[in-house]
């Protein structure tokens, strides 16, 4: 039998196995390429971040009542005597001899020296009093109540008490952010900044130090530092100092053995609120906030804030869950904002925390009233658990 007669005869189981050949390969084809366009694509975020996007859920916002601001403590006036009466005047002697005077005159004047030095003491114990009343909600009894006087607690009533937020710090880290400004003419300027927060769970020190590059140098736009302690809400500071550019450093002093904020730049004074922060500590207390339990971020967080010359109350809440582009990738972050409050401060500060970072703040944005603004983004962080 030739070949060709065997193809002949074969003819059909030939074709009949080409047919199947070119079918398993088609359907190989279809599969591979069908695989391919749902496999999960490889992400550059780490398997933390992506675990904490899969975990966490936005809380539904609960409105709460505006917190009313806080007033400055009255300043201590010393007591004034009346002059002498005219009568008393024309009947006094050019000059008076020189003479010892009697017992009786001398234990008057010495009654008279200490009735002055507790008229003078009266004041000092009244705002002590008060201020002490705004931290704890329980007056305090002075001399002042006894004459009848309105004690200072009764003048700040709607301050006995702070909301207490479940607080866990984030652990110590060093921060390399890009700075970027708009200024509200639309110049766009270029610079960098360094942040840092180191704690050992009792102490702490932070420092924000931002700054622009110009043709042949660099422009500090600001330097603020913090130190003080760690207690039962979070951080607790004791002395900040702030430096704008071409302007003085002012320092602010939490006493809270006073329980009052008093600052270098002014002689005003403010009840010391328990949670109050400075303007370096804020990002990071809100972010203990959040690594304790991110539902409180369900209700505004309001906490007291000393800065420069004053003490507000400001009132952050939740915008939402964003992604942000950084030199670290891109992050999922929770982003809140301090919109601006007629009267008290005109700014709007946004800050946006990374719950995969341990609740650190990767970007912080003040907006001022003129429409300028300044965005420091993170480019990398160094963490440090040891806080040293």
């Amino acid at each position: 039998m030739s070949l060709a007669t065997f193809l002949r005869q074969r003819r059909r189981l030939l074709l009949f196995c080409v047919a199947t050949l070119v079918l398993h390969g088609v359907a190989i084809d279809w599969a591979g390429n069908h695989l391919a366009g749902v496999a999960p694509r490889s992400s550059p975020l780490p398997a933390s971040l992506m675990t904490a996007q899969l975990q966490l859920s936005l809380p539904k916002h609960v409105d709460t009542p505006e917190p009313a601001q806080p007033q400055a403590l009255p300043a201590r006036q010393l007591p004034v005597r009346p002059p002498p009466s005219i009568s008393q005047a024309s009947s006094t002697p050019a000059i008076a001899p020189l003479a010892p005077a009697p017992a009786d005159q001398t234990s008057a004047a010495v009654q008279g020296v200490l009735a002055d030095a507790a008229s003078l003491a009266t004041p000092v114990v009244a705002e002590q009093a008060g201020a002490s009343a705004a931290q704890t909600g329980t007056p305090v009894p002075t001399p002042a109540q006894a004459d009848g006087a309105t004690p200072l607690a009764a003048q700040v009533p709607e301050l006995l008490s702070m909301r207490r937020y479940k607080v866990n710090l984030p652990p110590s880290a060093d921060f390399d952010m890009d700075v970027a400004r708009v200024d509200a003419d639309g110049t766009r300027w270029s610079g960098s900044a360094n942040m840092r927060w180191h704690t050992d769970g009792s102490q702490y020190q932070a420092s924000v130090e931002a700054g622009l590059n110009l043709l042949v140098t660099r422009l500090n736009l600001l330097v603020m530092r913090s130190t003080g302690s760690i207690d039962d809400y979070g951080i607790a500071p004791a002395t900040s100092t702030q430096k704008r550019a071409r302007r003085a450093e002012t320092a602010t002093h939490f006493n809270r053995d006073a329980a009052t904020i008093t600052f270098s730049a002014s002689e005003r004074s403010f009840p010391l609120l328990v949670g109050a922060q400075d303007m370096t500590t804020v990002p990071f207390q809100l972010g203990g906030i959040g690594r304790a339990d991110a539902n409180q971020f369900a209700t505004d967080i309001d906490m007291q804030v000393g800065e420069d010359r004053t003490a507000n109350i400001f009132r952050f809440r939740l915008v939402g869950e964003e992604e942000l582009e950084t030199g670290l990738g891109k992050l999922k972050t929770w982003h809140l904002t301090r919109p601006p409050r007629p009267g008290s401060y005109t700014s709007r500060l946004d800050i946006w925390l990374a719950p995969s970072l341990n609740w650190l703040p990767v970007q912080l944005r003040n907006t001022e009233a003129s429409g300028a603004l300044t965005t420091q983004t993170v480019s990398r962080i160094t963490t440090n658990v040891t806080g040293k």
